[in-house]
């Protein structure tokens, strides 16, 4: 009998081991790409040897050449901004937007430091008002000063999450009905053909009345300036993804649709296990189409309607006309595009999970 060497019996040979790291690389690459990371995975590959040559010019394609298209738009920014002069000044370059910047987290830092100290003095006084026995004087008072450049990000997305969350409420389920039947879809197209088209400011005024009308207290859950910019954004944002729900729900394959009948699965079953499933690519195409429109939207409600969020802190730079207000309107600008940008990163995210799940 020969004799069994137990460390070659127990060890993979090197090409096994070399598959099973590739085939892991691969499993990762989509959730890089979820990420905006897709450049690592041809680095990682060409770090063990896998076509270096190739692989690095998937690098350079991933990852180099988006940061040389930025660095060319910072250099052509910095040369033509001087030349462009305004009411307000010249156009300031990249290092004035970004000193701007820094000095919009300082004065958030000293706005938390104020309200911080407001908030102790307001708990001393109602402690010392228990201790003298005097609690029914105890108030809870709101710190009432100026929001911060943070506090109106914060505003403006939860607005938007809000309207978006509506939006999809209604959209999906009528999707899924003019999907299914041609009654239904007959009955929507009509509606869908007119109000898609209409432009946030024109809802706007329509909306502020109605909930001016309807909601009339101060002392609800929202405020009526939230509710406001939220609607808007919900008769706004609704329509790319009733019609893509729609969409994806008719296109599904007729031959599913007879297994169902066949079946005799009832109408909650077929649509959670066979169109929901069936349309989930294009229901999430709608929903990040949906959420992209909602966020503009949002910001042209809130400079119009001067309800709080970036939207209103651009108009209000604007009205201000000081030296420092260009610079940080551009700084609002490029926070508009980037949360934008990160929005459709989650939806895209969500989309992915649910997708790469039945994979896994």
């Amino acid at each position: 009998m020969t004799a069994v060497d137990p460390i070659t019996a127990t060890t993979p040979p090197r090409a096994s081991r070399r598959t099973v790291w590739f085939t892991r690389i691969n499993k990762a690459d989509p959730w890089f790409s979820v990420l905006g990371l897709g450049w690592i995975t041809p680095m990682i590959k060409a770090a063990a040897g896998d076509d270096p040559r190739g692989q690095m010019k998937e690098v350079w394609r991933l990852l180099g050449v988006p940061l040389l298209s930025i660095v060319i738009f910072l250099t052509l920014w910095s040369a033509l901004a001087p030349r462009v002069v305004t009411s307000l000044g010249a156009i300031p370059g990249p290092v004035a937007v970004w000193q701007e910047a820094r000095g919009l987290h300082e004065d958030a830092s000293q706005k938390w430091d104020k309200q911080a100290r407001f908030q102790e003095r307001l708990d001393l006084r109602n402690q010392k008002l228990v201790e003298a026995g005097r609690a029914a004087e105890v108030k809870d008072i709101a710190y009432t000063g100026s929001p911060t450049y943070y506090g109106q990000i914060w505003t403006s997305i939860q607005t938007v999450f809000f309207g978006f969350l509506i939006a999809s409420a209604i959209a999906i389920p009528l999707g899924i009905a003019a999907g299914l039947s041609p009654t239904a879809n007959a009955a929507l197209n009509p509606l869908i053909q007119i109000f898609k088209p209409v432009s946030p400011l024109a809802w706007l005024p329509i909306v502020t009345m109605v909930v001016s009308a309807v909601y009339a207290t101060n002392d609800g859950l929202f405020s009526k300036s939230f509710l406001v910019s939220a609607i808007t954004v919900t008769l706004c944002s609704l329509w790319p993804t009733l019609i893509n729900t729609a969409l994806g729900v008719a296109s599904i394959d007729r031959d599913l649709v007879s297994v169902s009948r066949v079946l005799k699965m009832g109408t909650y079953a077929k649509i959670t296990k066979l169109v929901l499933p069936s349309a989930l690519p294009l229901i999430f195409t709608g929903l990040r189409l949906s959420l992209g429109v909602g966020w503009m939207v949002l910001i042209a409600a809130e400079m119009l309607a001067q309800n709080p969020g970036l939207g209103k802190f651009v108009w209000d730079e604007f009205q201000n006309g000081s030296s420092q207000s260009l610079a940080r309107i551009i700084v609002a600008v490029l926070t508009i595009g980037i949360i934008g940008f990160l929005l459709d990163r989650v939806m895209f995210a969500l989309q992915s999970f649910f997708t790469f799940s039945a994979q896994r």
